[in-house]
């Protein structure tokens, strides 16, 4: 093939791809101002709602609903989907009195969706149905009808689902926005559900992941290096770090592994292990409290190269320690 005629081909590639693009885009904005006060309906139907969100859909249709459904558990509303050629055959258990079925089908009249309209409601769940005809079967069992209105996919057959099922995604992602707005579902709330997402970890808090309790290496301003050594040896978790506290159990210093490298190299056989370690520790630490997030924890030990942060409350004592180990393992 000439060069000419690759760069004709590419041309007709992106063409294509662009109109694709724009026609589903359209699609979708379209979805704006076939908006009803149905939608609201449903929206107070699952504010309402004490049992699950069973979300079916089968294909492509399916697969939003598979992603219709980890939207709505991801931002708190209690969500399951539901194949239905397995809800045929068994899977219909998991729904039950007082549950809620969100049925996605572009024309409401796919079998499999059909089957399972009978059982539901003899099962006491109510139905929201998305679909792209109103006067579909679907539509005409739902308890409220979500119209995305008449599609023309973007496919050149006309065959294979895609604006339907953009528009589809939209507003099923609409509809769990407006649920999640209405719920003052907070960021903390998210966070919650997704630990191992940045958010999440931007979000968690010192208290969630510092060591404390049996975990937790203290000490009086008497207690000998030695001595002070073999707590932090010993400490479950080996902090690499000794707390020091006076009579009153508030924090006065702290003594790491580093300061010890630090002794052994500048006294050498000098270094008295029988001294207290007030005379070793290092005073005034940088602190941070239980509610402080972890991500300013982490920016105290990089901004000031330490290992190890101790927590502290409002009365200067140590309720915890944080190693730069623990915030690590938040990335994981």
């Amino acid at each position: 093939m000439s060069s000419g005629s690759e760069q004709e081909l590419q041309r007709a590639r992106l063409e294509r791809a662009k109109e694709v693009i724009r026609l589903e885009a359209r699609t979708i904005a379209r979805l704006e101002n076939t908006l009803s006060p149905s939608f609201s309906h449903a929206v107070e139907m699952i504010l309402a709602l004490r049992g699950k969100l069973v979300v079916t859909g089968m294909g492509k249709a399916g697969l939003i609903a598979q992603k219709v459904s980890a939207t709505f558990a991801s931002t708190g509303t209690d969500s399951v989907f539901l194949h239905p050629a397995e809800a045929q055959h068994g899977d219909l258990g998991r729904i039950r009195p007082g549950d809620l079925v969100l049925a996605l089908s572009n024309s409401g009249e796919t079998n499999e969706i059909k089957v399972i309209l009978g059982p539901t409601r003899k099962l006491g769940a109510r139905l929201i149905a998305i679909t792209g005809a109103p006067e579909s079967t679907l539509a005409q069992r739902a308890d409220c009808v979500l119209d995305i209105g008449k599609v023309d996919e973007a496919c050149p057959l006309g065959l294979a689902p895609t604006a339907s099922t953009s528009a589809m995604l939209a507003l099923g992602d609409a509809l769990a926005m407006v649920v999640l707005q209405e719920r003052s579902f907070s960021r903390e709330d998210y966070a919650l559900f997704h630990p191992a997402g940045s958010l999440g970890r931007r979000l968690m808090k010192v208290s969630e992941i510092m060591r404390k309790g049996v975990e937790l290496p203290l000490v009086g301003e008497d207690t000998s290096l030695a001595d002070t050594l073999g707590v932090m040896g010993k400490t479950p978790g080996r902090p690499g770090a000794a707390l020091v506290v006076d009579a009153t159990q508030r924090l006065v210093g702290i003594f790491t592994d580093g300061d010890l490298r630090r002794l052994v190299l500048e006294l050498g056989e000098a270094l008295d292990r029988k001294k207290s370690i007030a005379s070793y520790m290092h005073r005034n630490p940088k602190f941070v409290r239980p509610e402080q997030l972890v991500e300013e924890a982490e920016r105290l030990l990089h901004e000031f190269r330490i290992d190890q942060i101790p927590v502290l409350d409002a009365d200067s004592r140590p309720v915890g320690l944080l190693d730069v180990q623990d915030v690590l393992d938040t990335r994981l």
